[in-house]
């Protein structure tokens, strides 16, 4: 058997509070959406004036990076590069969503939504890193 660490309730909180405070920080209001190693949505917080829209596409993102072991960002340039197959993956393919990455193993994944893809992208990134942690494998 293998032991492996996981995000617990408590990480995703820490996670969801840094994210926010680079979305204040920037002046930007986002959702901010955390999920599990498998997928699954720990915790999601929608900023006041956020798009009510990010609250369902930020989780999207996040579990995009988990069930493709890839940033989010890597499968919307696989369809911009034309290959348009992937358009059937079940999962949503736009910038915002980060791995989080620990010892080499995907923990789980924060998924940003609610300004342009790219700034997603930066809160995201900023959280994952201010933990310790990779968004890399």
């Amino acid at each position: 058997m293998k032991t492996k660490q996981v995000l617990d309730l408590e990480d995703a909180r820490q996670l969801t509070a840094i994210a926010e405070t680079e979305a204040r920080r920037n002046g930007w209001n986002v959702s901010i959406a955390i999920c599990d190693d498998g997928g699954n949505l720990m915790f999601l917080q929608r900023m006041d004036n956020a798009p009510p829209m990010s609250a369902q596409i930020a989780p999207e993102k996040a579990r995009a990076c988990v069930m493709a072991r890839k940033p989010s960002k890597m499968l919307e340039d696989m369809v911009n590069n034309g290959r348009f197959a992937a358009l059937d993956l079940p999962v949503m393919m736009i910038e915002g969503g980060e791995m989080v990455v620990v010892d080499g193993e995907i923990v789980g994944a924060i998924g940003v939504s609610g300004v342009k893809a790219s700034q997603d992208a930066i809160v995201a990134r900023a959280a994952v890193l201010a933990i310790g942690a990779s968004v890399e494998l």
